[in-house]
């Protein structure tokens, strides 16, 4: 089965056998997504009412805005990075080369990313990721959100105007290189992550 944008189909069909529960309170109920889940909660989120809460650890606007980053460093315009899907073959070629040349990038985008995608290349991949924004859909979220931001987090780049965009009740929490929690997704030290999301959920959902 491909990943698919719209994550509320997914969360729908959960919350659908959840919220029949005897041990689930229907009134409280929080999804938190973390990495690619920082678009994924929050899409389904702007449309499903009966969530709660929701937690982006960290929130994302647009997943992807990084390549549009590397496809000008390729030699693109800003105007032809507006839709990746039909970028020149010699920028495609050009960032196929670095992702060739970078260990990670190479597993997670040209392996794991084709796969998960359901694509056999770049430009596949790069017009499929056209489809994960939520710059038209970002207005619809109500419930309270919660955003994490972590220091050294490339992937957060957008966190913050994932925050500016939001008009539902919103907190915005930062997280240090100093306290562990730097990098993407606070993982070296997602127990501060975890007792300062609980502290959030208690008092929102109280």
């Amino acid at each position: 089965m491909r990943l698919r944008p719209d994550w509320e189909t997914v969360v729908a069909a959960v919350l659908d056998v959840v919220l029949d529960l005897p041990q689930v309170d229907p009134t409280r109920v929080a999804l938190s997504g973390w990495s690619l889940g920082g678009y994924l909660a929050p899409r389904a989120a702007c449309f499903e009412p009966r969530l709660a809460a929701c937690i982006a650890d960290p929130g994302r606007l647009d997943v992807a805005g990084g390549y549009r980053a590397a496809a000008v460093r390729c030699g693109a315009t800003v105007e032809q990075a507006r839709d990746l899907g039909t970028l020149p073959q010699d920028v495609i070629a050009c960032m196929e080369g670095a992702m060739r040349q970078d260990r990670i990038r190479r597993w997670s985008v040209m392996g794991r990313g084709y796969w998960v995608h359901g694509v056999s290349g770049l430009r596949a991949y790069l017009a499929d990721l056209e489809r994960y924004t939520l710059r038209e859909h970002v207005g619809q979220l109500r419930c309270p959100t919660l955003v994490t931001r972590a220091q050294d987090d490339a992937i957060a780049d957008d966190a913050e105007a994932f925050y500016d965009a939001l008009v539902c009740r919103k907190t915005l929490l930062r997280f240090t290189a100093v306290e562990g929690a730097g990098g993407h997704c606070e993982m070296g030290n997602r127990s501060l992550l975890n007792r300062r999301v609980l502290d959030w959920l208690d008092e929102t959902l109280a």
